[in-house]
């Protein structure tokens, strides 16, 4: 069993954005998970219901899952699409919204289209997205990896531009930047371990069936 949990299921959930709205879908399915929103646990057990969950950092989602240390997970779709894991995504958990977009220093010169953009320094926390997205442009660009506060880049030269996740925009005016282009829309996303998926079968269609209940 994924974590040593005998028989049941490990679930990992992200700290940060999406937190508060997985643990409201949680808890509509019947667990009380509290202790976690109030940062006391990070291991949380219902062995009433065969269940255990991981508190851990949402990009570290996919790997647990992964590689089976948790069965199933809840993780953003941006984190999905970066990190190209063998992992099984059955729903769309329609929360946690965000757009990852291309952003600029108010001050720069607009352009019509990013296609007129060269020599490009790009600070970004998804280089693999933000490569795809420059090539399929056929824009060759330097990438800057940040692992946060991406928006400081361009502010004191690092970078000319940014791509970064918004939800309101409200971050990138308060820093002066605006967005040039969006890249990919992104909602959170249960995702299922697929050796878990077999031998769990009944465990995770019935966690699935309730989510899905509750979401329609």
């Amino acid at each position: 069993m994924a974590g040593g949990f005998t028989g049941g299921l490990t679930i990992a959930l992200p700290k940060g954005r999406v937190l508060d709205d997985s643990l409201a879908l949680l808890k509509k399915i019947g667990f009380d998970c509290q202790p976690l929103e109030e940062g006391r646990k990070l291991i949380l057990d219902f062995p009433e219901r065969q269940v255990r969950f991981l508190l851990l950092r949402g990009a570290d989602v996919p790997t647990y899952v992964e590689y089976g240390a948790a069965d199933m997970g809840i993780v953003g779709k941006d984190i999905l699409l970066e990190q190209q894991k063998d992992i099984y995504e059955p729903l769309d958990l329609k929360f946690g919204f965000c757009r990852l977009v291309v952003a600029q220093p108010q001050e720069r010169p607009r352009t019509p289209n990013a296609l007129h953009w060269s020599n490009l320094k790009v600070a970004t926390t998804f280089p693999r997205l933000t490569e795809e997205h420059f090539n399929r442009k056929g824009i060759q660009v330097e990438l800057i990896y940040l692992g946060g506060a991406v928006e400081l880049a361009p502010l004191v030269g690092l970078s000319d531009v940014i791509v970064d996740l918004v939800q309101t925009g409200r971050t990138l005016q308060e820093n002066g930047l605006v967005e040039v282009e969006e890249i990919v829309q992104s909602t959170a996303r249960l995702v299922v371990n697929r050796a878990s998926q077999k031998t769990k079968y009944e465990l995770v269609m019935q966690l699935i069936q309730q989510m899905r209940a509750y979401l329609t």
